[in-house]
């Protein structure tokens, strides 16, 4: 094989691997944003239901019942 042969494969595998590595973070940083909006869907149902609750309930569990 030629050594420009060698070159050119070379610098292919180098181009995959870069491309596979920019998927991996931009998939990772999707599925961080997913996560943060799962959280904060979270955190805002939690909110409304306290806003339900009568005062003094669903702040403390009774393990004894």
């Amino acid at each position: 094989m030629s050594d420009s042969m060698a070159i050119a494969q070379s610098f292919a595998a180098m181009q995959a691997a870069s491309t596979q590595q920019a998927l991996r973070t931009e998939m990772l940083r999707q599925q961080t944003q997913g996560d943060q909006a799962i959280v904060a869907l979270l955190q805002q149902s939690a909110e409304q239901m306290q806003a339900v609750l009568p005062a003094g309930q669903g702040q403390t569990v009774d393990i004894t019942a």
